[in-house]
């Protein structure tokens, strides 16, 4: 069992000179959760996802507490949104280092590389490294479990 069998294949992808506010629409639009950034030969550079652009949003505080159970209400935090100007930046700045498989990679390392690396998504490269799908913890643990009705 591979990844490339359970692997997303229509990726939707950005090149760095993409801004914020335009990574976040395409978020919203499409309803996924991470964008790898590729450059002029479709290899990955870097990913944005949903987490990243929600955490210009939270407080400041938010890093300095261990939890934030005992806060019930973010007051009037809740209601601001990041400047024009941080969202007109473009993405470079703010991905993060892209961590992929190649689409030949089995599911279990797959699996333990999604789950060290604290990762939903991924995406999987082919051998001459461009970005030809993503995947993600449930097409993997789907992909695996699916096996288990198979077992006498």
């Amino acid at each position: 069992m591979i990844v490339k069998n359970c692997m997303k294949r229509n990726v939707i992808s950005i090149d760095e000179k993409t801004t914020l506010r335009e990574a976040a629409v395409i978020l919203v639009k499409k309803h996924i959760g991470l964008l790898p950034v590729v450059d002029r030969d479709d290899h990955p550079v870097g990913v944005i996802g949903l987490n990243d652009l929600l955490k210009l949003e939270l407080p400041d505080f938010v890093n300095f507490v261990t939890d934030v159970d005992f806060v019930h209400d973010f007051g009037a935090v809740e209601d601001i949104r990041p400047s024009a100007k941080t969202l007109n930046k473009n993405i470079k700045s703010f991905m993060r280092p892209v961590i992929t498989v190649e689409e030949d990679c089995g599911l279990l390392r797959a699996y333990a590389l999604m789950l060290q690396q604290n990762l939903h998504d991924m995406p999987v490269i082919s051998k001459d490294a461009k970005l030809v799908g993503i995947t993600s913890r449930v097409d993997v643990g789907v992909a695996i479990l699916s096996t288990w009705s198979k077992v006498e």
